[in-house]
């Protein structure tokens, strides 16, 4: 995998489209050549179907760390949370109520790129404290949440009568 592969996969997720003209209208990167680089992707098995789901292993991003904030803040909520998900290779932001403020989940190269993730919250003005979780294994993940429904507790649950 080389840049172009990488710039291909950043449109993708930056823009939630695997449509190789709207990629190149991203990167520059010829049509044909989307199209080539798309296939042998597939074929690695970093992208594992038509919708383009990364597979983090694969793409060299298979550390995930969970890390429960702690913050001290007077300002805003948002801000604090802006500030948190700048931080790169935070994936998902949640916030929490009880003594945790905010939870990231991260995925991660390697554990240098721990220490330096950990190291950009010790920077943010408002965290007290964190408290980090390294993810042995991921025993299950599901990026389209609706596949854990049926259709009949969809159409209850959000369909307007």
């Amino acid at each position: 995998m080389d840049e172009r592969d990488l710039r291909i996969l950043k449109a993708i997720a930056d823009h939630g489209t695997g449509s190789p003209e709207r990629i190149t209208e991203e990167t520059g990167i010829p049509v044909s050549t989307v199209h080539y680089r798309l296939n042998n992707l597939r074929e690695a098995g970093v992208i594992t179907n038509d919708l383009y789901d990364l597979d983090l292993d694969a793409l060299g991003l298979g550390v995930t760390v969970l890390v429960e904030v702690l913050a001290d803040y007077a300002g805003n909520h948002q801000d604090v949370a802006g500030t948190i998900a700048e931080i790169e290779g935070v994936t998902t932001l949640l916030s929490t109520m009880g003594e945790t403020d905010f939870v990231a989940v991260a995925h991660l190269p390697d554990d240098d790129a721990v220490g330096r993730l950990l190291r950009e919250f010790e920077r943010v003005p408002a965290v007290e404290r964190t408290n980090s979780t390294y993810v042995i294994e991921t025993l299950y993940d599901d990026a389209r949440a609706l596949s854990s429904y049926s259709l009949a507790s969809l159409v209850d649950a959000l369909a307007e009568e």
